[in-house]
């Protein structure tokens, strides 16, 4: 069996000077002969990896065929948002995990991104002809927040012929999409594309609405036949360690909103952001590496990434690790922040860590770590905190809505909240996840939202 395909992205001393995209274009042959690689497995044990269940083989058989558009069409019967999908998910922990060809396994990511942006190059996104049943008892559902459960949601919905509107309490459409993600990654045209083609499913999208405050939750509850809760979980985690209030400590989601959802890095947009010579980044997770690397692309000379365990236990992306070494980053392990040190203007400037060491793993694999008694001091003028984040309050006050102890909403399998009629999925259930899970449980739920309306 031939070896897995090179794919050609931006030489990294390039790719720091600006936010374009990392991975390059590449042609259809060098997509046909990664697709033919393929064994198209009777089992198809790469469908079991894939929280929406995309048909793998089927879109991988039409694209080596040459049929790009029914290959399109096949990803979007289960995931409405391929070209991002393809260029963020964990594919090597999901759909490539199962293939059987282990660590030589099909590129799927790269194929389902080719696909998705032949799409949008193409306008195939904005002529789809969706099955729709006759909406004749004038249903309506809501949808709050514009994130990918959301998006997923209203897709599922709007399919089934029903009138969909989705309130996003920012400017822009895709929440953690486009506040989160760094465009060098995720190319912003992408994302408005994708939601394109959801406006073209008659999907009305609203911004500058905050549910529970702009508009109520009773009022939706009073004009919508059901709700979708896809707020997302954007509130941020602290450390809650002295000097965190420190001037140049940041959330790295108020870090990352800045840049990516305000412009920052362009000095036409008069967005304040510190632009300092050494940043720390706590945290092991794919926005850890994000704000790393948007760090750099910034004008940082010296960037680190601070991690308390192991490198085999970071949860970030392994494409986009390998991205941070090749631009620069710099990882530091088994360090554990103490106490975060300034000086009298105010001003951070640096971090002492606790020095830990292994002892043993806990029942998900990873290390368990203490402390050694040892502590070690490392210099900066920016900290950047990616420790997770947790669900925005702002709904919790709405009468019979049950969250867990960790604050995130209960449902059940069905993605059902305590309130009759009302759903909820993404971030907002499980807390941090991929956007493919997101999409997934958007899916779910909006079926499920059909189903119940169509009794």
């Amino acid at each position: 069996m031939k070896s897995r395909n090179t794919f050609p992205e931006r030489d990294p001393k390039d790719r720091v000077k600006d936010f374009a995209s990392v991975i390059n274009e590449f042609s259809f042959e060098l997509a046909k002969a990664e697709a033919d690689r393929c064994l198209q497995c009777p089992t198809k044990p790469c469908v079991s990896g894939c929280p929406v269940n995309i048909n793998i083989p089927k879109f991988i058989k039409f694209l080596r065929d040459g049929d790009i558009k029914s290959s399109y069409l096949t990803i979007r019967e289960d995931n409405f948002l391929p070209s991002v999908c393809g260029r963020v998910c964990p594919q090597e922990r999901q759909c490539e995990a199962k293939c059987v060809l282990g660590k030589n396994s099909i590129a799927i990511g790269k194929l389902e991104m080719f696909v998705g942006d032949n799409a949008l190059k193409n306008g195939w996104h904005e002529e789809i002809n969706e099955i729709k049943i006759n909406n004749k008892n004038n249903l309506k559902v809501a949808v709050i927040g514009s994130g990918p459960a959301s998006l997923a949601c209203a897709g599922e919905v709007a399919r089934a012929g029903i009138e969909v509107d989705v309130f996003e309490a920012l400017h822009r459409f895709g929440g953690v999409l486009v506040y989160g993600i760094p465009a060098f990654r995720l190319p912003k045209d992408v994302i408005e594309k994708e939601i394109k083609a959801l406006e073209k499913m008659d999907v009305k999208f609203h911004k500058n609405i905050l549910i529970g405050r702009t508009i109520s939750f009773d009022y939706l509850i009073e004009n919508y036949n059901a709700i979708f809760i896809g707020s997302g979980a954007g509130f941020p985690k602290f450390l809650n360690i002295p000097g965190e209030s420190y001037k140049g400590v940041f959330s790295a989601n108020e870090f990352l909103t800045r840049v990516n959802l305000m412009n920052a890095y362009d000095e036409s947009y008069d967005t304040p952001i510190v632009k300092g010579k050494k940043a720390i980044i706590i945290g092991g997770g794919n926005t850890a590496v994000d704000a790393a690397r948007t760090c750099l692309r910034l004008g940082y000379k010296d960037v680190f990434i601070v991690y308390r365990r192991e490198e085999k236990d970071l949860p970030a992306r392994e494409e986009e690790i390998k991205h941070a070494k090749e631009e620069g980053v710099q990882f530091s392990f088994l360090l554990d922040p103490a106490v975060i040190i300034g000086n009298n203007d105010g001003w951070v400037t640096g971090i002492e860590f606790n020095i830990m060491k292994i002892n043993g793993k806990n029942d998900n694999g990873k290390s368990i770590i203490e402390k050694t008694g040892k502590t070690t001091f490392i210099d900066a003028d920016t900290v950047i905190i990616a420790i997770g984040t947790t669900s925005n309050p702002v709904l919790r006050s709405v009468n019979g809505l049950e969250f867990n102890e960790r604050g995130y909403i209960r449902v059940d399998k069905n993605y059902q909240t305590s309130i009759k009629n009302v759903f909820a999925g993404g971030d907002i259930v499980t807390g941090s996840a991929t956007v493919i899970e997101a999409l997934g449980a958007g899916k779910i739920a909006g079926k499920n939202i059909v189903k119940l309306l169509s009794l």
